[in-house]
C-alpha cells in the first residue's frame, strides 16, 4: 500500500494527507546546485500529480525530495472522475511508443515486486476553486526548506468551441496567479494522458504553445516557466514544439505519460465508458520517454535553443535516473514511483550526492 490510497477516493487522499507509517530516516547533506537560478540541494524532484496540497508537500519536502509540483491548478473547481483512479498494468515489456492503439490490461490487484511496475492513471487533472488552492498554495510554500523549489502546475479549462485566445490570455491569468500565491517556479500542463476533454493534447500544437508560453512569460516577468508536455513519437513534430517555445519558456518537461487504451481482463474499459484511454506510468514507458529526453536534448544543442529538459516517466531506481542524466537532462522528476517508496531521494542522495 503506497502513500496514496488507491482505495480511497481521491478528495479522502486530499484531506488525509499521505498514508505513511515508519520513519524515513535522515536526509543525506548533499553540495549546493542550481535550478533556474534557485538554490537547490539537488535536482531530483516529484511531477505534477502526486503532490495533491500543501500536507503532501510537506511531507516530501521532509523525505528529501527538492523539486516539489503542486498538483495542476485551474481557474474553477473540476472534480476528480469517479473512482478507480489509478491501477496496475499487467505486462513486463517496455511499451511501444508508436503503438497508440494497443490496449493494456489492467487490474486492481497490487504487483508483487513494487519497484517495477507499471501503472495506469484516470484522475482527469481536478482542481479545488481558486480561493482554496491559492491560499493552500502559500502554506505549501511555508512548508518547505532551504534548498527546495514550490513549482505550481495548471492548465486552462477551455469551454466548448471557445476560441485560442482566451484559452491563451487563462494560462497567463493562471500564471500570474500561481505566483502570486508563493510558486517560485510556474507550470503549464499542456498534456494529460488521462482526461477525455481538449486540454489534454495542447502540446500537439507547437504554435498554440507558443502562444502560451509567451502569455505566462508576460503575466510572470522573470520567474521560470516550465511546459508539461506529452509524448511525441514523431521527431519533427517535437523539434517544432522546443523551436516554438524557446525564448519564452525556460524548459520543457518531457514525458507526461503515455496515453493508451485500458481495459479490464473481460475486455471492458477498465475505468468505464468515455474514460477508454487514460495515463500510463512506471516501468513500461521509460524507455520511450528516456528517447523523447534524448531527441529533445540534441535538438536543443543542435539548434542552439535556450531551453533546459526535465526528465520524468519511469523513473523507479537509481540506475534510471542516471540514465536521464546521462542523456542530458537538467533535472530529474517522478511521478509513481514516490507513492510506492517515499525514501527514493534519500538513497538517491546517498550514492549521488552531485545530482
Amino acid at each position: 500500500m503506497g502513500t496514496y490510497r488507491i482505495d480511497q477516493s481521491y478528495d479522502w487522499n486530499y484531506d488525509q494527507g499521505p498514508s505513511f507509517e515508519g520513519s524515513l530516516g535522515p536526509v543525506p547533506e548533499t553540495p549546493e546546485k542550481e535550478f533556474f537560478g534557485y538554490p537547490v540541494k539537488s535536482r531530483i524532484g516529484i511531477a505534477a500529480g502526486l503532490l495533491l496540497n500543501s500536507k503532501w508537500i510537506e511531507f516530501y519536502a521532509r523525505a528529501g525530495f527538492d523539486l516539489l509540483t503542486y498538483k495542476t491548478v485551474r481557474r474553477a473547481y473540476r472534480p476528480c472522475y469517479e473512482p478507480p483512479n489509478w491501477a496496475f498494468i499487467d505486462r513486463d515489456s517496455p511499451l511501444d511508443g508508436a503503438a497508440r492503439s494497443e490496449a493494456q490490461i489492467a487490474g486492481p490487484g497490487q504487483p508483487a515486486e513494487i519497484a517495477r511496475t507499471t501503472s495506469t492513471v484516470s484522475f482527469g487533472m481536478p482542481s479545488k476553486d481558486p480561493e482554496t488552492w491559492m491560499a493552500d498554495v502559500a502554506q505549501a510554500r511555508e512548508a518547505i526548506g532551504p534548498g527546495q523549489v514550490l513549482i505550481v502546475s495548471s492548465v486552462a479549462t477551455p469551454a466548448k468551441g471557445a476560441a485560442a485566445e482566451a484559452m491563451i490570455e487563462e494560462f497567463g491569468e493562471l500564471a500570474g496567479m500561481a505566483k502570486a500565491a508563493g510558486a517560485q517556479v510556474v507550470e503549464a500542463n499542456l498534456s494529460c494522458p488521462n482526461v477525455t476533454t481538449a486540454e489534454g493534447d495542447i502540446f500537439m500544437d507547437a504554435a498554440l504553445s507558443g502562444r502560451i508560453a509567451a502569455a505566462m512569460r508576460k503575466a510572470v516577468g522573470d520567474t521560470p516557466v516550465l511546459l508539461k508536455v506529452g509524448y511525441i513519437p514523431e521527431r519533427a513534430p517535437l523539434d517544432a514544439l522546443l523551436r516554438a517555445v524557446d525564448g519564452k519558456a525556460s524548459g520543457v518537461i518531457l514525458v507526461n505519460g503515455v496515453s493508451r487504451p485500458v481495459r479490464g481482463s473481460d475486455g471492458r474499459p477498465y475505468f468505464g465508458t468515455g474514460r477508454e484511454n487514460a495515463g500510463i506510468l512506471g516501468t513500461g514507458v521509460r524507455d520511450a520517454c528516456l528517447g523523447s529526453v534524448r531527441d529533445a536534448v540534441e535538438t536543443i544543442g543542435r539548434d542552439k535553443l535556450d531551453l533546459k529538459v526535465v526528465g520524468v516517466g519511469g523513473v523507479m531506481a537509481v540506475e534510471d535516473a542516471q540514465a536521464y542524466f546521462d542523456a542530458g537532462a537538467y533535472a530529474v522528476m517522478m511521478g509513481g514511483a514516490p507513492m510506492y517508496d517515499p525514501g527514493l531521494a534519500i538513497r538517491f542522495k546517498a550514492v549521488h550526492p552531485e545530482w
